[in-house]
């Protein structure tokens, strides 16, 4: 499925009524009450998306009676536990000091999760002499600013700064890139293969068991819409291209 789904009536979902009549008046959030959430929400989700839209997980917020929803989009909803009203937008807690966004924290620890499930011999990893700090980047081998966030990677060694990528061909199966990337993900090199690929090359055409579609699944489920898209050690997502003193200072490694 392509971006297209992301694009999907979510402002439908802002203020959308599911089905009438309901759950029983579970006014907590036990095991029992989050699994009757899941049934009613799925039948109401599958419906209004024609089984474009599916429940990743159920979570119970900050909020008493409000449950987080992580839909197959890579969006979080939220629900009243009765499963009558969901609706999306960032949750914040008010406090003396200000506001603290729950929601933007809560996706940064999913994306850590998602991303350490990664197991390494999937990605390609750029190692320097001494490790500092990591980011997880999801690439396109045809996009300009992949390129030169790749021809940096000299100055990312020196800095410290481990490199390790992750196969985004925007479009999926229908991208330009997405065979090219799958040459790359089955090279005997994939070093040497994907800096020749991002040198515009030409590279033969290779095939093997591959995780270049599984990759771009991913970042569908995370958001991700378009390359590079880095991800920082906390979760944090940093969309497009960063220059290496930059790269240093937000991952806290600058001198």
């Amino acid at each position: 499925m392509h971006k297209s789904r992301i694009q999907f009536s979510l402002g439908l979902m802002l203020a959308i009524l599911l089905f009438q009549g309901g759950i029983a008046q579970a006014q907590n959030n036990s095991d029992a009450s989050l699994d009757a959430l899941r049934s009613r929400l799925s039948q109401s989700l599958e419906a209004a998306s024609q089984n474009q839209l599916q429940i990743i997980s159920l979570t119970p917020s900050a909020m008493e009676n409000i449950v987080e929803v992580e839909i197959s989009t890579g969006e979080i909803l939220y629900s009243d536990i009765k499963g009558e009203f969901l609706f999306a937008g960032d949750m914040f807690r008010a406090g003396p000091t200000g506001l603290v966004n729950l929601s933007s924290k809560t996706r940064q620890v999913r994306t850590q999760k998602k991303i350490a499930a990664i197991p390494v011999k999937e990605m390609i990893v750029f190692t320097p002499g001494e490790i500092k700090a990591t980011i997880t980047v999801f690439t396109d081998v045809d996009c300009t600013y992949c390129r030169a966030l790749h021809r940096d990677m000299d100055k990312m060694m020196d800095l410290g700064i481990q490199v390790r990528y992750i196969a985004y061909p925007r479009g999926g199966e229908e991208a330009g890139s997405y065979q090219k990337m799958i040459s790359v993900w089955c090279s005997d090199d994939r070093h040497k293969t994907l800096t020749q690929a991002k040198n515009g090359q030409n590279l033969p055409e290779r095939d093997c068991d591959n995780p270049v579609l599984a990759h771009y699944e991913l970042g569908n489920e995370l958001g991700i819409s378009g390359t590079p898209a880095l991800v920082l050690p906390d979760g944090q997502i940093v969309p497009g291209y960063v220059d290496p003193p930059r790269l240093a200072v937000m991952l806290s490694i600058a001198d």
